[in-house]
């Protein structure tokens, strides 16, 4: 299978690029919303009617997925959207906590100074001002971006580019980020409990990695990449809220 950074290379113009990008989004956002069901066929001609955009982004954007692990290649030609089962959720969730437990690891070794943690302090802090459950709806939105602000910047701590790149890829499948079930938290009768336990893990990594406790830093990351775990048990035993997951058509019950 072709490269698809090496595709985006050959594109000759930053129209290109910008309407490649766009085509990407889109057809992952269609993944995620269930457009697409398990198991279907892909193919370039019917994309390009569907999407109004010509071939070479459509193929771009269909290599790229393929290479996040979103489709599969087809023996008889073109793509099919890959189907996960709840062991493969499991697995992307845990692999997670272990990449980022190793990057809080990382981060509380390799700080040079206090200073350097003042960013993810702010995202905390920021999220904590916010408040628990139940929230407006921009507020929502506003703490499930500064959640992931927090996980990212965590990331970028550990200074380590190969780890980025591996928990990139983790990260691509639409229900193994640090955000993907907390709106479907927000509909469980737990959800201002599962909340306040997620915080308290934000303050307790922060502090460890000002104290630069390496190995206490590794744990308690990985501890609340298990709390994702915990939300997706919860998830799965109400069918209702399932539909709030992103990406939860993909996975086979």
């Amino acid at each position: 299978m072709t490269d698809p950074e090496a595709q985006l290379e050959k594109l000759d113009t930053a129209d290109d690029i910008s309407q490649s990008s766009r085509t990407l989004l889109r057809l992952r956002e269609m993944l995620f919303k269930g457009e697409f069901r398990r198991g279907e066929r892909l193919s370039e001609l019917p994309l390009v009617a569907r999407l109004g955009v010509s071939r070479t982004p459509i193929r771009v954007a269909l290599q790229r997925l393929a290479h996040e692990g979103l489709l599969e290649v087809s023996r008889s030609g073109g793509f099919v959207v890959r189907e996960f089962t709840v062991d493969a959720v499991w697995d992307a969730i845990e692999v997670r906590g272990v990449l980022e437990g190793t990057a809080a690891r990382l981060a509380a070794e390799r700080l040079r100074s206090d200073r350097e943690l003042d960013t993810l302090r702010r995202y905390r802090d920021e999220m904590d001002s916010i408040g628990k459950p139940p929230m407006s709806e921009d507020l929502f939105s506003r703490y499930l971006d500064l959640n992931e602000k927090f996980h990212s910047e965590l990331v970028r701590l550990a200074k380590n580019e190969m780890l980025q790149w591996t928990l990139d890829r983790v990260l691509s499948l639409p229900f193994a980020s640090p955000s993907a079930l907390l709106f479907a938290r927000s509909k469980m009768p737990k959800c201002t409990e599962m909340h306040l336990i997620g915080q308290e893990q934000h303050q307790t990594i922060v502090e460890a990695l000002e104290n630069r406790q390496g190995s206490r830093a590794e744990s308690l990351a990985r501890e609340h990449a298990r709390l994702s775990r915990r939300n997706l048990e919860l998830v799965l035993a109400d069918g209702d809220i399932w539909s709030f997951v992103p990406g939860g058509s993909l996975i086979k019950p």
